[in-house]
C-alpha cells in the first residue's frame, strides 16, 4: 500500500508527520511510503534521510496520483480535500466535534477519514494517542516559555549579596501537559501548586513533589480519558480556593480543554486584578478561546503588569522530538488498520470505532 506523507502548511508548523525511522518501519509492514519533497526540513529530517530510509520523494501533486492513503498532522485546507481522490484515507487530526464541515466535505468525496485527536483514551490505544504525546512536550515547553518570559529565576538561589527565594507556580489542569509542567518547574527548582476538577489527580501531583489545591466538598471526575466540564458552582469553588495562590504566583500555566467547545474560563478580570505585577500568564488553551479572558492567541498582553501569552502550537517548537513520537503514534494506528499491507476497516474494533470519522459515505460520528 502508498502512503504519502504531506509537507504540514499551516503557519508555523514544523513538524512532520512521519520521520525517516518511521519510514523504515512502515517499510516492514509492507508499505511503501512516499514523502513531498522538503517535508522534512524544518524539523531537520533531510530528504536525503528520507531517501536512505527507503522512502520516495515527490511532489504535491505526484502524491495525490499515485498514492491513496494520506498522513498529516493538521486538518486539510479545503484545496487539500478538493484535491484528494475519491475514496481515499485521510489520517490526520481532524477536531470534527468542532469543525463538522470539513468532516461533511470529506464524506461527499467518499474518503475515509481517521481523526487522530478521536482516539479513544483506553489502554490499548495508549501507543497511538498523539494528543497525549504532544501535550507532553507542550507541557515542557509552557514552563520554559514562561520562564523567557519572567524577570525572575525558578531555584533558591544562595548568594554572598543575599538569597534569593524559588519562583511560586500554579498550575491549572493536570491531565498529560499538566503534569509535565509540574515535573519541569520543579526540576528547575520552583515552588509548584496545582489544581484539577478531579480530585483523584492529587496522589500524581504530591508524587512530582507539588501541593495540590482541594476544593473541599465538590468534585467534577472523568469522562473517555477527559476532564468533565466544570458546573458553574464547582468553577466558584474552586476560583475561592486557588486565589490566595493566584495572588502569590510568579508564573500561572493554565491547560483546560473541553473537547468539541470553547475552553472554559479560569482566570477572570477580577482574579487578574489579584495577580502581582510581573507575574506570567502561559495560556496552553489559547487557540481554543483561551482559560483567560484577556488572552490573545500567538501574542503577549500585558494587563497591570501581568504578560498574558497565549501559547500556540507548542510541540511545533520542538519539532523534532514532537515529530518522532508523532510518527509513532502513526506506526502504531497503521500496525491495528493495516497490519499487513493492505488497509483493513474492523468497524467491531474499539479504537476504530472511535476514530473513523466518516467511511465509504457515511458520517459516522456526528459533531456533539
Amino acid at each position: 500500500m502508498k502512503i504519502a506523507i504531506f509537507k504540514e502548511m499551516r503557519a508555523g508548523e514544523k513538524r512532520v508527520a512521519v520521520t525517516p525511522q518511521i519510514c523504515t518501519q512502515l517499510s516492514k509492514l509492507g508499505h511503501q511510503v512516499l514523502v513531498e519533497k522538503g517535508a522534512g526540513a524544518p524539523a531537520h529530517f533531510s530528504d536525503q534521510a528520507y531517501e536512505q530510509a527507503g522512502a520516495q520523494l515527490m511532489s504535491d501533486a505526484e502524491l495525490i496520483t499515485n498514492a491513496a492513503v494520506f498522513v498529516q498532522i493538521n486538518p486539510p485546507s479545503a484545496a487539500r480535500i478538493a484535491s484528494l481522490p475519491d475514496g481515499s484515507v485521510l489520517i490526520s487530526l481532524l477536531y470534527h466535534r468542532s469543525d463538522a464541515e470539513t468532516v461533511k466535505v470529506l464524506n461527499s468525496k467518499r474518503v475515509s477519514a481517521f481523526s487522530l485527536d478521536a482516539i479513544p483514551r483506553i489502554s490499548r490505544a495508549q501507543s497511538m494517542d498523539v494528543l497525549s504525546s504532544q501535550a507532553n512536550l507542550a507541557g515542557y515547553r509552557a514552563v520554559l516559555e514562561g520562564a523567557q518570559v519572567m524577570d525572575k529565576i525558578f531555584p533558591l538561589l544562595m548568594t554572598a549579596a543575599g538569597t534569593v527565594t524559588p519562583s511560586k507556580v500554579l498550575i491549572f489542569g493536570v491531565g498529560v501537559a499538566g503534569l509535565q509542567a509540574i515535573a519541569t518547574a520543579k526540576r528547575l527548582g520552583a515552588v509548584v501548586e496545582a489544581t484539577d476538577v478531579r480530585p483523584e489527580t492529587k496522589e500524581q501531583v504530591q508524587s512530582l513533589g507539588g501541593k495540590f489545591i482541594e476544593v473541599t466538598g465538590a468534585s467534577v471526575g472523568s469522562e473517555g480519558g477527559y476532564a468533565k466540564e466544570a458546573t458553574a458552582e464547582y468553577r466558584a469553588a474552586q476560583r475561592a480556593a486557588v486565589n490566595k495562590s493566584l495572588a502569590q504566583a510568579d508564573l500561572v500555566i493554565t491547560t483546560a480543554l473541553v473537547p468539541g467547545k470553547k475552553a472554559p474560563i479560569l482566570v477572570d478580570d477580577e482574579q487578574l486584578a489579584l495577580m502581582k505585577s510581573g507575574a506570567v500568564l502561559v495560556d496552553m488553551a489559547a487557540e481554543q478561546g483561551g482559560n483567560c479572558t484577556k488572552t490573545k492567541a500567538g501574542e503577549i498582553v500585558e494587563i497591570n503588569g501581568v504578560r498574558i501569552v497565549g501559547a500556540v502550537n507548542l510541540p511545533s517548537s520542538l519539532a523534532s522530538n514532537a515529530s518522532e513520537l508523532f510518527g509513532r503514534n502513526v506506526l502504531e494506528l497503521f500496525k491495528l488498520i493495516a497490519p499487513k499491507g493492505e488497509m483493513v476497516f474492523d468497524l467491531k474494533d474499539e479504537i476504530v470505532q472511535g476514530c473513523l470519522i466518516c467511511h465509504q459515505g457515511e458520517i459516522r460520528h456526528n459533531p456533539s
